[in-house]
C-alpha cells in the first residue's frame, strides 16, 4: 500500500524523529564546515555569502541580505570585509548604473570551491556504508523535501 503524495497525516512520532535527525545532521554539517573553514581567513557568515554568490551569481546587497536573513547593514559590513580580502567586488549594473551588484572574484571562487569539495569528500566517506539504492532514495527524498519547503 503506497501512500505517496496523497496529503496523508504521518505519525507525530515519525515526524518528531525526522525533525530531530535533520536538526542534528544540520548541526554536524555546520560544525564540519567550521572545522574546514579554520584553514581559511574567512568567517562562517562570509562563507555563506560566498556560497550564495557562487551558486546564484552576482546579486545586490539587498538580495544577499534576504537570502541570508541578515539586516542590510550587517550584510554591508560583511561585504566590506570580503572586498578588503579580495574575495568579492562591487560592480555597477550595466543596465542600471544606480544598481550595485556584488561579484565573486577568482580568489573567493577558488576558496568556496575548495571548501565545498572537502565537504562533499566528508559526505562521500559517510555514504560508503550506504547502498547505491539507499543513496538514490535519500537524494530523491531530500530533493522532494527541499522542493516542498521552497513552495511553502
Amino acid at each position: 500500500m503506497n501512500n505517496e503524495g496523497n496529503g496523508q497525516q504521518h505519525s507525530a512520532k515519525d515526524v518528531a524523529i525526522i525533525e530531530k535527525d535533520l536538526r542534528y545532521i544540520s548541526a554536524i554539517i555546520k560544525q564540519k564546515g567550521r572545522e574546514l573553514l579554520s584553514n581559511y581567513t574567512i568567517t562562517p557568515p562570509q562563507f555563506v555569502a560566498l556560497q550564495w554568490l557562487f551558486e546564484e551569481g552576482d546579486m545586490t546587497i539587498g538580495e544577499l541580505s534576504n537570502k541570508m536573513y541578515l539586516a542590510f547593514s550587517t550584510t554591508t559590513d560583511l561585504i566590506d570585509r570580503m572586498e578588503k580580502n579580495e574575495l568579492v567586488k562591487r560592480v555597477k549594473d550595466p543596465h542600471d548604473r544606480r544598481v550595485v551588484r556584488i561579484h565573486l572574484l577568482e580568489k573567493g571562487e577558488k576558496m568556496i570551491d575548495e571548501v565545498i569539495q572537502k565537504r562533499q569528500g566528508y559526505l562521500q566517506e559517510i555514504l560508503t556504508n550506504f547502498s547505491t539504492d539507499e543513496v538514490l532514495h535519500l537524494k530523491d527524498s531530500l530533493i522532494k523535501l527541499h522542493q516542498e519547503m521552497k513552495t511553502e
